[in-house]
């Protein structure tokens, strides 16, 4: 008996797609919530937009840039292992020292990122995506 039996496995290259386009989307909107201030950012993060010559205004420089290369699906692999990075250093030094569970800590959204953008740097960028243009012919 496969074990398959819906044939779900025909499914996996649109979803890895998608999930790299809405992680780059959602991404995006990090870095124009701290560069931009849009969206409204809740007030416990401040006041914002923020200079890029700060350390907030450097990560999203990193969330909107790096976010919209991986939308897009250029420079893949390196984009998304910089995030990775990116958000595993934004959870040690913003989260952890609130406590070590990130539901009470409020670093879900940083842990969860950190580990897709380390799958899609192992991974690459799957198919509709520029990296890999010249295969989509």
């Amino acid at each position: 008996m496969s074990n398959d039996p819906l044939n779900m496995s025909r499914f996996t290259g649109l979803l890895h797609a998608v999930l790299r386009i809405m992680a780059g989307l959602s991404f995006m909107s990090h870095g124009t919530m701290k560069l931009l201030g849009f969206p409204a950012a809740p007030a416990a993060l401040g006041p914002m937009p923020v200079s890029p010559l700060s350390f907030m205004g450097f990560s999203g420089l990193l969330e909107l840039v790096g976010g919209a290369l991986v939308l897009l699906g250029l420079f893949t692999r390196p984009v998304a292992f910089v995030l990775a990075g990116e958000m595993a250093v934004g959870y040690f030094m913003v989260h952890l020292p609130h406590g070590l569970i990130p539901a009470t800590n409020m670093g879900e959204a940083a842990y969860l990122y950190c580990f897709v953008f380390l799958w899609l740097s192992a991974a690459g960028a799957g198919p509709l995506s520029l990296d890999n243009r010249d295969k989509a012919a």
